[in-house]
C-alpha cells in the first residue's frame, strides 16, 4: 500500500487526528485526499448524510473504500453505491465489523446445524444511552436517529442469524425531536414460520442492552453483546431432547482479537487478492431496504442524503 493521508472539516481537526496516529500527510479537502496517488484505498467515517456521496467520489477517483455503516442514508442510495462499485471493480466494505468476528461464525455454525431444530423466532437489540441531544447521530440533515446509528446493528445482525430477508410488518418509535427516532422496534417476518423482531435506542429506559435470542423447535440460544464480542460476551445454548424433554445447557466462549482487526485484514485481503467477503455492496442495499421499510411502518420519512 503506499501512504497515509487524512481530511477533515475543519483543518485543525485533521491535523490533531494525524498527529495522534502518526499520519504524515493533512489534506486541505476531501477533494484533494481522493486525488492523492499516494492514497491507495479510503475509510470514509463520516456523518450517515455523507457516506454515498463520498464513497461514490472515491470510486470516481479509483480509490476502494471501506465505508461505516449505514454505507448510505436509504436504499436507493445504496443502489447507487453498488451499481458504481460493480461497474468499477473496486471494493466496497460497509464496517459491520461484529460480522468478522469468530463469534459470529461459531453462532452461525450453530443455527445452521439442525442443533436447535427449524428456527421460529429471532429478537436481536442494540439500545445504548446517548442523552447529548445535540450530537449529529440526533441530526435529520445528517440522516441520523437510532435505527441509523445502532440500530442498523440489530437488522444486519437478523438478517445474519436468519440467513434471509424479512418484511417489516410493524413498526412503533419514540422520537426525540420531529422525524429523528431516539427508540423503535420493528416487528419482522421472514417466512410463515419465522418471525423476529429488532429493538434499538440512543435514549430509552435500557441504558445498554445488545445481544440476540434465537427459539428453534428444540430449544434456544442466546448472545449477549454480539456487537464487540472483544470486551465481552456470553453465549449460552439450551436444548431440550426430543424423546425426553429434559433440557441441557451449556455456554461457550469464543475467543478472538478485535473486530476491527478482523475487518481490516478481510479489506485488505479483498482488495489485494480479492478475496470475498461479507458486508458488500449488494448486502447494504439489502439492510437498507429494512431500515426504509422500517422508517415507512413508524410513520417516519427514510433519511435522505445530506445536500
Amino acid at each position: 500500500m503506499g501512504g497515509a493521508g487524512a481530511a477533515a472539516r475543519p483543518r485543525d481537526r485533521a491535523d490533531r487526528f494525524a498527529r495522534k496516529h502518526g499520519i504524515p500527510t493533512v489534506h486541505a479537502s476531501y477533494e484533494e485526499l481522493l486525488g492523492d496517488p499516494g492514497v491507495d484505498a479510503v475509510y470514509n467515517p463520516l456523518p450517515n448524510g455523507l457516506h454515498g456521496r463520498w464513497t461514490l467520489a472515491a470510486l470516481e477517483a479509483g480509490k476502494p473504500v471501506l465505508c461505516e455503516k449505514p454505507l448510505t442514508a436509504n436504499a436507493s442510495e445504496a443502489e447507487r453505491v453498488a451499481a458504481a462499485s460493480a461497474g468499477s471493480g473496486l471494493v466496497v466494505m460497509e464496517a459491520f465489523h461484529y460480522r468478522y468476528h469468530p463469534l459470529v461464525a461459531r453462532v452461525v455454525e450453530i443455527l445452521r446445524s439442525g442443533e436447535l431444530g427449524a428456527l421460529r423466532r429471532i429478537d436481536t437489540r442494540a439500545c445504548i444511552a446517548l442523552p447529548l441531544r445535540h450530537d449529529i447521530r440526533y441530526q435529520l440533515d445528517l440522516a441520523g436517529g437510532a435505527v441509523m446509528d445502532i440500530g442498523c446493528y440489530a437488522i444486519h445482525q437478523a438478517r445474519t442469524l436468519a440467513g434471509s430477508e424479512p418484511e417489516v410488518v410493524a413498526a412503533r418509535a419514540r422520537c426525540i425531536r420531529p422525524g429523528v427516532d431516539r427508540w423503535l422496534r420493528g416487528e419482522l417476518r421472514f417466512t410463515d414460520s419465522l418471525a423476529g423482531s429488532f429493538e434499538c435506542a440512543l435514549l430509552s429506559r435500557k441504558l445498554f442492552s445488545l445481544g440476540a435470542r434465537v427459539e428453534g423447535e428444540l430449544g434456544t440460544l442466546a448472545v449477549t453483546n454480539l456487537t464487540a464480542p472483544q470486551y465481552f460476551h456470553r453465549l449460552t445454548v439450551r436444548r431440550r431432547d426430543p424423546d425426553t424433554g429434559a433440557e441441557r445447557r451449556r455456554r461457550e466462549r469464543i475467543k478472538g482479537e478485535a473486530t476491527y482487526t478482523y475487518q481490516l485484514r478481510a479489506f485488505l485481503a479483498a482488495v489485494r487478492e480479492g478475496a470475498p467477503y461479507p458486508t458488500t455492496p449488494a448486502d447494504a442495499v439489502a439492510n437498507m431496504r429494512v431500515i426504509d421499510a422500517a422508517y415507512r411502518a413508524a410513520g417516519l420519512e427514510p433519511r435522505q442524503p445530506t445536500s
